[in-house]
């Protein structure tokens, strides 16, 4: 049945009777809807849209007859003591009757939400108008829920506050009593005061006056119209999912995540929440690499043989994705221990991310062990340094990622390929797709971006060890988190001759050891100074594995220079200082795209015996 044979109904109803159906567990959320995503501001501009009696956007309600169509939870904080029969599931309006319910509740951890009364504010100006006030709040050292006078009624009352619980929709009236008695007791004459009597009428007329404003404040929560669309009973599943998917789509929209989370739910009747939290557990890694649900969905799109992109992953059937559960977080978090294997530790260093899924989903032909894992790794070794150091992914990634993954797996599929047979994987094919250059390497940019040539520059050094210069730490996921990209040529140097610092190949990634402005100095000066060396025949050992000539650093001395001779001398010694990192970076470069292991000793002798005296 298509979605236009169906008829849904507009009608009203108010928080009152909302709060009520809610209490006694007859509306239920559908548990593929997301969770709580609210934020203090929403939650209160939504609760000043019911103060002030603003109309507000409809819902959207499926009713329920007999058996449930979807597995459901409870509005959070709102399971109910004893279980009632479920007449409608909420398919959209769960972010306002949750904000409404909880803040009613005062059941929010970290702020309360109290309404503002300027006739009764006596801390300061009372001025403005009828507001709702959220008041942050946190757990002290002694473990004490602050600030303390929003636990004090009396406090409260005095800067005006009333707290929103008093005004939920149900009968209340001895709490409220009792709040007024407390919030007003620091106002009650004494017996013995002059004029006692007279100021006791005022007392009295003054509480009088409060619940008399908050039983007006109380009528128009209660009465407040959240009006709801109403989906007939009969109305098939997938159309109410699609329903569900169209509304939010048009008005607040999902993510594509969201969606499918609705599609797996209604083919499979489980949550994929539920599921990504338990892969979460599983593969730890794998998050260090980019959203762990994009990852999901990318990976699993290939496992159908399907585009990693929008059109590939809504295409691929639910069930299936399911079922390949097992797969995916093997392949993930395989895919993860790789690419640390390879020196590329979390996503703020990774050149590209279209590779991620290509890795992950060429795991379901790998082994754990054995002849054919090594065989497989090096072909996934050629493919992700090919990748990072081609034009192949620089537009139409997904595209280019599946036909990839197509011609690996194929591969994969037949241990005994022969190498030769490794070139139909198009990335590999250097007549279509040549790897970079000395002089393409040059011009890359600041690896912080999110140049592929310039972080896989980065990354060639991360895969040799890239130890610090101060403490001797190789590379991990732990160490280069407290790193910083460090110019080699020093940027307040290079910009006294208007030249260009932030290249890939002036960078090195390390700790500093010093915040204080250095200014215009010599590279190893510079660099000295930052990291507070001692032995400089041992710093010039590491600057070794991030593939820097200390040799040529040492003769760059430009203290007496300037004008003119500066910038002639500092352009000829920064260029070849460029280009004789990059030769270096080629040589790795070219050595992990053919699927081998380099190493910095076999890197520089080779440099060395190429290039004389150049570089040592």
């Amino acid at each position: 049945m298509s979605i236009m044979q169906q008829s849904s109904k507009a009608q009203d109803r108010t928080l009152g009777v909302w709060f009520q159906q809610i209490q006694q567990g007859q509306i239920k959320l559908p548990r593929f809807q997301r969770l709580e995503a609210w934020d203090r501001a929403r939650v209160t501009s939504f609760l000043n849209t019911i103060i002030n009696n603003l109309p507000v956007g409809v819902t959207l309600a499926l009713e329920v007859a007999g058996k449930e169509k979807f597995i459901s939870r409870y509005i959070s904080s709102a399971e109910p003591i004893v279980p009632g029969t479920v007449t409608q599931h909420l398919l959209d309006g769960q972010q306002r009757l949750t904000a409404f319910w909880r803040s009613v509740h005062n059941n929010y951890e970290w702020e309360s939400y109290f309404v503002y009364l300027p006739e009764f504010d006596r801390d300061g100006e009372a001025s403005g108008e009828v507001a709702i006030r959220c008041v942050p709040r946190w757990i002290n050292k002694n473990e004490l829920r602050m600030p303390r006078w929003a636990e004090d009624p009396a406090q409260c009352l005095e800067r005006g506050l009333v707290p929103l619980s008093l005004l939920r929709p149900e009968d209340i009236s001895g709490e409220i009593e009792g709040w007024v008695k407390t919030a007003s007791l620091p106002l009650k004459p004494k017996p013995d005061e002059v004029d006692a009597f007279a100021k006791l009428e005022d007392y009295n007329a003054f509480q009088d006056r409060l619940k008399s404003k908050i039983s007006t404040l109380r009528e128009r929560v209660k009465f407040f119209n959240l009006p709801y669309l109403s989906l007939p009973a009969e109305t098939e599943k997938e159309v109410a999912l699609q329903v569900f998917i169209n509304m939010n789509t048009n008005s607040k929209p999902l993510s594509l995540y969201d969606i499918i989370v609705a599609e797996v739910e209604s083919v499979n009747e489980e949550s994929l929440h539920e599921r990504e939290a338990s892969l979460h557990e599983k593969c730890p890694h794998a998050a260090r690499y980019g959203e762990i649900r994009d990852l999901i969905l990318s990976t699993s799109a290939l496992l159908q043989d399907q585009l990693p992109n929008n059109r590939g992953m809504i295409d691929m059937n639910k069930k299936v994705l399911v079922d390949n559960w097992p797969k995916l977080e093997r392949g993930l978090e395989r895919m993860a221990a790789f690419l640390a294997g390879q020196g590329i530790f979390d996503q703020a260093r990774l050149p590209t991310n279209a590779v991620l899924a290509v890795i992950a989903a060429s795991y379901e032909f790998i082994p754990d062990n054995g002849d054919f894992l090594a065989k497989a790794e090096r072909l996934l070794r050629r493919y992700m340094w090919s990748a990072f150091f081609t034009d192949r992914y620089e537009n139409t990634a997904a595209t280019r990622a599946f036909a990839d993954f197509k011609a690996i797996k194929g591969l994969l599929q037949r241990p005994q390929f022969a190498e030769e047979e490794e070139l139909t994987v198009p990335v590999l094919n250097r007549s279509e797709y040549q790897l970079a250059n000395a002089d393409s390497l040059m011009a890359a940019g600041w690896p912080k971006g999110v140049g592929i040539e310039a972080r896989g520059i980065l990354a060639v050094t991360t895969y040799l060890g890239a130890y610090d210069f101060a403490d001797n730490k190789r590379a991990s996921y732990e160490s280069v988190q407290d790193r910083e990209y460090h110019h080699v040529f020093p940027d307040a140097l290079l910009c006294e001759a208007e030249i260009n610092s932030s290249l890939a190949l002036n960078c090195a990634l390390i700790t500093w050891k010093t915040n204080r402005t250095i200014g215009r100095k010599d590279p190893l000066a510079y660099l000295q100074e930052r990291v507070a060396w001692a032995d400089a025949g041992v710093v010039a050992d590491r600057l070794k594995s991030h593939l820097i000539s200390f040799d040529l650093l040492s003769k760059a001395h430009y203290a007496d220079l300037e004008g003119t001779a500066l910038k002639e001398k500092l352009a000829q010694d920064f260029e070849d200082f460029l280009r004789d990192r990059a030769r270096l970076v080629v040589a790795a470069m070219e050595s992990l795209a053919a699927g081998a292991n380099p190493s910095i000793e076999a890197l520089w002798s080779s440099h060395q015996a190429a290039n004389g005296s150049v570089a040592a």
